[in-house]
């Protein structure tokens, strides 16, 4: 895609996120009903869902971007790569300040080390370590190589984080949504949080692409002290 393409695709993308969201909050205040036992505090959960399926989603995508550039070299798949990075830390970080806040509710502290929550946050840290493995390299090509085994690797921790609950003894609670009998969710809740993941999604993909189109662009600058004309 080309960057202009990519900018106004993702201003148009980023601007229905931000209006779905400004939805959910209204579904969250005026509309979904108070779960039972954990009460108002509950409401993190379409906050702190959509933020976690976001980050995971980016760290695929940025996994899959670095294999791509891996094999093909390719600059715009390496800074396709970049932005759905960002974009997971960024989703990511909110997804690890929103558990906590719940848990201290519902837990009675804000951090176990329970295995999807040691495995969430190691996923975290893999990626911001991808960002100081590119700058850490004298050589900017072998940097981007290296920094992309390094997201490729940290996207198996994924499916590991979803079936951690189910594998390992945890206080974290099993799905309530992906079960082979359906959803054990209210009706209104679903609807809640289907809505929320659609703005979180939309959110994610329009920074994804003005940030790759921003990316793109810097990469085709003259670098300083060229002559006018000259590309990088």
């Amino acid at each position: 895609m080309k960057p202009k393409s990519a900018g106004t695709a993702g201003c148009v993308l980023a601007a229905a996120g931000v209006a779905t969201i400004l939805v959910v909050h209204w579904m969250v205040a005026f509309w979904v009903p108070t779960e039972a036992s954990m009460g108002v505090v509950q409401r993190i959960f379409y906050v702190h869902v959509p933020a976690a399926w976001t980050s995971f989603l980016a760290f695929g995508l940025a996994a899959l971007a670095s294999a791509a550039y891996l094999w093909l070299e390719d600059e715009r798949a390496d800074a396709a790569a970049v932005a759905a990075a960002e974009g997971g830390l960024v989703f990511g970080a909110l997804m690890l300040t929103s558990g906590p806040l719940w848990a201290k509710i519902a837990w009675g502290t804000y951090w176990e080390w329970d295995p999807r929550l040691t495995l969430t946050l190691l996923l975290w840290f893999t990626y911001l370590g991808y960002f100081l493995v590119r700058g850490s390299v004298s050589d900017p090509r072998k940097g981007r190589r290296l920094a992309a085994v390094v997201a490729v690797a940290g996207a198996l921790n994924i499916p590991l984080i979803h079936v951690s609950v189910s594998w390992f003894r945890s206080i974290h609670p099993d799905a309530v949504v992906i079960k082979p009998d359906g959803p054990t969710l209210h009706p209104d809740m679903l609807a809640t949080l289907l809505v929320s993941l659609a703005g979180f999604t939309l959110l994610f993909l329009g920074l994804f692409c003005l940030r790759y189109s921003v990316e793109v662009m810097s990469r085709r600058r003259p670098p300083a002290g060229a002559p006018p004309g000259a590309s990088s």
